[in-house]
């Protein structure tokens, strides 16, 4: 079914609709898609628990440098 089509089958449906039951068809424009975010992965404790243990380690690791 082609976008012409589908128009003119809406457009009889809601003519049929207003001369069957007497009501009245409100149409809306489409809404826009939402914008796509870029998906970020979430630390999990696990993660959080190496970057910790890492900042330590460096820690360790810059007095003994100097």
């Amino acid at each position: 079914m082609t976008k012409d089509e589908l128009r003119a089958e809406l457009e009889r449906q809601a003519e049929r609709y207003k001369d069957v039951y007497g009501g009245e068809v409100t149409t809306y424009a489409a809404q826009p898609d939402p914008e796509r975010k870029p998906w970020r992965k979430r630390a999990t404790v696990h993660d959080q628990a190496f970057a910790q243990e890492l900042e330590k380690m460096e820690k360790e690791l810059r007095p003994a440098e100097d």
